[in-house]
Parts: C-alpha cells; sequence; structure tokens
C-alpha cells in the first residue's frame, strides 16, 4: 500500500504530461464535471461516455496499468456485495452500480497521478471550514511516514519470529504494535502541533496558489471539457 501511494505521489510530482501542466483548478472543474455527470446519467449509454473518458484520462496521464488495476479494483471489490443485493435480473444495473464507482476512481487516480497534493488540497481548503481542510492536509502528509513505520515494524516483527507460534501469541504481537503506531502518531500530532505554534502558525496550513494559476495547457483542459459535454447531448438525444 506505502509503494503505491508513494508511486503515485511520484508520478504527479515529476509527470510531464499536459495534464501535469495544468492548473489544479482546471481539472478540478473537469473532474467534477465529469463524476456528476456519472452520478447523475439519465441512460447506461451517458455513463459509459463519462466511463470511457475517465479511462482516457487515466492512461493519457502515463500511470502505469498495474497502478491502474490496483486501484481500480478497490471500489469493485466493495461494491460486488452491494451489486448483489441490488440484483434485479437485468444485466442494466450491475453495470449502473459498478461503472458508477469505477469511473470516479478513474478521475481520482487521474488527478492525484497529475497534481502535486499540495495543489489539490488548497483549494479544497477554501470550500471546507478551515479546520477541516487543514485536517485533510496534515492527514495525507502524514500518511506516508505512519505507514512507511507501519512496514518497517511489520517487517522487524517477521524477521523476529513476533507472527510465528499459535494465533493467541500473533494476535498479542499484532495487538502490541498496533498500539505502538498509535502511540507514535499521537506523539508526532503533538510535536507538529507544537511547531507549528513555535513558527507562527497563522491559522491556514496550505495557504498556496499555485492550484489557481492558469496554463497554457488550460485549453486542452477545456477542449476536453467541451468534447465530453457535446459527446453527452449527442449520445443522449439519439434515439
Amino acid at each position: 500500500m506505502i509503494h503505491l501511494l508513494a508511486e503515485v505521489d511520484l508520478r504527479a510530482n515529476r509527470g510531464d504530461t499536459v495534464w501535469h501542466r495544468s492548473s489544479a483548478i482546471a481539472k478540478l472543474l473537469l473532474g467534477v464535471a465529469v463524476l456528476g455527470v456519472a452520478v447523475f446519467a439519465p441512460s447506461l449509454r451517458v455513463l459509459l461516455v463519462a466511463h470511457l473518458l475517465g479511462w482516457i484520462l487515466a492512461l493519457s496521464s502515463r500511470m502505469p496499468l498495474r497502478l491502474l488495476a490496483a486501484l481500480v479494483s478497490y471500489p469493485i471489490l466493495f461494491s460486488a456485495l452491494f451489486v448483489i443485493a441490488r440484483w434485479d435480473g437485468t444485466w442494466q444495473t450491475p453495470a449502473l452500480l459498478l461503472l458508477r464507482p469505477v469511473t470516479a476512481s478513474l478521475l481520482a487516480a487521474w488527478l492525484v497521478g497529475t497534481t502535486p497534493y499540495p495543489d489539490l488540497f488548497a483549494p479544497v481548503a477554501r470550500v471546507l471550514p478551515r479546520p477541516a481542510g487543514d485536517s485533510l492536509f496534515l492527514t495525507y502528509r502524514a500518511l506516508f511516514a505512519l505507514l512507511q513505520r507501519a512496514d518497517r515494524l511489520w517487517r522487524a516483527l517477521r524477521l523476529r519470529g513476533g507472527f510465528a507460534g499459535p494465533a493467541r501469541r500473533r494476535l498479542s504481537h499484532a495487538g502490541e504494535g498496533l498500539g505502538v503506531l498509535v502511540i507514535h502518531s499521537f506523539e508526532r500530532s503533538r510535536r507538529i502541533y507544537e511547531t507549528m505554534h513555535l513558527r507562527g502558525h497563522s491559522g491556514r496550513v496550505c495557504g498556496c496558489r499555485h492550484y489557481a494559476e492558469w496554463t497554457p495547457a488550460d485549453a486542452f483542459v477545456l477542449a476536453t471539457g467541451i468534447t465530453f459535454a457535446a459527446a453527452c447531448v449527442l449520445v443522449w438525444r439519439t434515439p
């Protein structure tokens, strides 16, 4: 898991596609528009147009297929039980219930794979209340450090035989390791809070404005949005 997130974050900062050169606000507007069509699509054909665009965006960001497969598999696994419970004997209902979350995951993969996380969270912090926006930013930032520490902890337990022996012993060691992670995360958050106060925290963590700096590449994002809207209207109007 940590390697997956770390690779996505690395590609977001070092990629050189037209999407990487586009502003975050333009990509967010396009992503919200496509997601809205996917959720409220009046027909399955319109949803297929949004789903196809999701694949085009994700693949054109030059993200490896193994990363896309890993990111897309999560909504399929979580939606499988809901699809089975809602199945009415037709193929349209499972298709609708599966295409919507898969399209959303493709759009999310495209966004996080082409946009550095400060630019991605900065506009969100402008909409949400300030504590909520700052909490999301700090949570995402600390996630990599906690996952890396968890990976080292589980590796040390395996090397020292912590997962050997009866199930009761393995569960006891796993619980102790989880407790160490909780204490570490609490101490880390306390140190970050004290450091922010010592350095004169102004009340907003992510105050950058890079997300709103329009670039020539945004014309490509606009053209994509216009083409998508025209395709949706054409498919919807076609009997």
